[in-house]
């Protein structure tokens, strides 16, 4: 892999992991599942036996060293490929907004804006409060935590992407009080918001109210996160 575009970034990040981890089996498999590969379709493109993949990811086989996790990598890398590097693109994406993507999960735009009411739906998502706009161009999904213990001021505006007419999609939320504050020192804010986490019964007891001053629209969603990313990482 020459050069340094995004997939040699995302090539050494998952090498990198993969090597310093205490459990390299566990992380292998983390990545494995992200790039939603079976054992036996890694394997196949290894020319190995999938025991030896499940072996690797359970403990069984003693740790892989750097050519093997090399060849792991290079593999995975090639899968996405064929499936036309969907999962390469979005690392891209992150990257070249600046951000790390234990941070930012996922960040596009959308070909044509798509109706707010309609992302609801399919995110089985509950509305908190709306606004004057009824549909996005696009979204970020964001890790709520690490997105503001690390990210500046400047940086949370970088979330929009090219446009603010977007959705936020804040991750591993509790309560909601902490993103909605934080956005509060970014002008202007986004079209819409989405929890993720949470029910309606424990949002914040002032998250409609800011959502409303603010002028965005606000809702939760408890519904499964890998299901969530796959469903939004297919928009386009």
């Amino acid at each position: 892999m020459g050069g340094r575009g995004p997939k040699r970034e995302l090539a050494e990040k998952i090498a990198g992991e993969i090597t310093l981890s205490d459990d390299p089996g566990a992380t292998l498999r983390k990545w494995r599942t992200d790039f939603n590969v079976s054992q036996t379709d890694l394997a196949a493109e290894l020319e190995v036996s999938s025991s030896v993949i499940s072996d690797y990811e359970s403990g069984r086989r003693e740790s892989p060293g750097i050519g093997v996790v090399g060849r792991l990598v290079e593999g995975l890398l090639a899968i996405d490929e064929r499936r036309g590097g969907e999962r390469i693109r979005q690392y891209g994406r992150v990257l070249s907004a600046g951000f790390e993507s234990d941070v930012v999960y996922d960040l596009r735009e959308y070909a044509t804006s798509l109706p707010l009411e309609r992302l609801y739906d399919d995110l089985e998502a509950t509305e908190i409060a709306s606004s004057s706009t009824d549909s996005v161009s696009g979204h970020t999904v964001i890790d709520s935590i690490k997105a503001i213990t690390r990210l500046s001021s400047e940086e949370f505006f970088r979330l929009y992407g090219q446009s603010t007419n977007r959705v936020l999609v804040f991750t591993g939320v509790t309560r909601g009080e902490s993103p909605l504050v934080a956005l509060r020192v970014v002008n202007p804010t986004p079209n819409a918001v989405i929890l993720h986490g949470i029910d309606e019964g424990d949002l914040w007891d002032h998250a409609a109210d800011l959502a409303r001053i603010d002028g965005y629209s606000l809702a939760v969603t408890n519904a499964p996160l890998d299901e969530m990313l796959e469903y939004l990482v297919s928009l386009e």
